[in-house]
């Protein structure tokens, strides 16, 4: 079963590499130190002694084997390379085309680095299963934040699942959990861990519990995802279309002109992004941090349509805790093949 390890992990959850900087060392330490992979965001900038510290600063706080994530559709190669000198455990890509040539530098790298990819359709997985990745994670379109493909995660899972057959490839399935429910239909589905986003933005801990305290004192984000159970689909402009809740400064704007975007609009905050300072016009896709200044509730606000799920917040290592036991208690409970009554599963 998928709690048993992904990758040599103690437990098959991953936890999404939340951005711009959301996913920085301590939150990451506190996923690995609970048994599940934490993976940090590298910038979409190339900064290749940042991305050792941001590595170096994680290993302080567990001993536990961690990742880092990179976008591909950004400057990377000298990031990448810092990654494997450094030969943390996974690397994973996103957002751009995974070489051969990647692949087979990662495997130079360590005997323990494997890289991942995240796809959100079957030919991107076919892609990638091609060119020799260790694993695979399927992102559905319930997913919060930018939304890479076009179909649902129960339609899309099982195709991946069957491509990888007898080849090895653990498939982690992303897109809308957050409980054990979900954790199990993902298994049913012939996934081996899942990958968490929204569940761990709202965990109330290290850097992340920073951020969304800082901005809860002003009633947005957390309050948001608090009072409401609605997410979208929102921007044709960028890498793609991103999951966002529906708060009262999206509804205003929703009907806005497809060619419309950021470029030509105020600057409405200011954020430490990775050290460096950033300007944030209406309507980017920037998502406010422990720093960020301004008007925070105009700001983009990510969240899956597992939101509604989500009741109460808790630290990250009791999020993996108690996602793994219901999971174990569900199956053996509900779904024991030992069924006295006789019923059909």
């Amino acid at each position: 079963m998928g709690w048993r390890g992904i990758l040599g992990f103690e437990y098959g959850i991953v936890q999404a590499p939340l951005g711009p900087d959301i996913s920085g060392p301590e939150l990451v330490a506190a996923v690995a130190n609970a048994g599940g992979l934490g993976l940090l965001r590298a910038p979409d900038w190339e900064a290749p002694d940042y991305v050792k510290q941001l590595i170096r600063k994680t290993r302080a706080l567990t001993n536990k084997p961690f990742g880092v994530a990179v976008v591909l559709a950004f400057p990377h190669e000298e990031n990448v390379r810092a990654i494997l000198e450094e030969k943390v455990a996974v690397l994973q890509v996103y957002w751009g085309e995974c070489s051969q040539d990647l692949v087979l530098q990662a495997h130079q790298a360590g005997s323990r680095l494997y890289l991942n990819t995240k796809v959100g359709s079957f030919e991107e997985a076919k892609k990638s299963v091609d060119v020799g990745v260790d694993a695979v994670i399927v992102q559905g379109l319930e997913a919060g934040g930018h939304v890479i493909g076009q179909d649902g995660l129960i339609t899309l899972l099982p195709r991946v699942v069957d491509l990888v057959r007898g080849l090895n490839i653990p498939v982690i399935a992303a897109g809308g959990i957050v409980d054990e429910r979900g954790y199990v239909a993902a298994l049913a589905l012939g996934a081996q861990g899942v990958a968490l986003g929204t569940s761990e933005c709202v965990t109330d801990s290290l850097q992340q519990r920073r951020a969304m305290l800082t901005l809860s004192t002003r009633g947005s984000w957390l309050k948001y995802i608090k009072q409401s159970t609605q997410t979208c689909l929102a921007g044709q402009g960028g890498l793609a279309p991103h999951r966002v809740l529906k708060t009262p400064f999206f509804m205003d704007w929703r009907n806005l002109p497809r060619h419309e975007n950021e470029t030509n609009q105020p600057i409405i905050g200011r954020s430490l992004i990775h050290g460096v300072e950033k300007e944030i016009r209406r309507f980017a896709g920037t998502v406010p941090n422990a720093t960020t200044t301004g008007d925070i509730e105009s700001m983009v606000m990510y969240a899956g349509q597992g939101v509604g799920l989500i009741r109460e917040i808790l630290p990250a290592s009791a999020v993996i805790k108690r996602l793994v036991k219901g999971a174990q208690d569900l199956i053996q409970k509900e779904f024991a093949s030992e069924k006295t009554s006789g019923e059909q599963i």
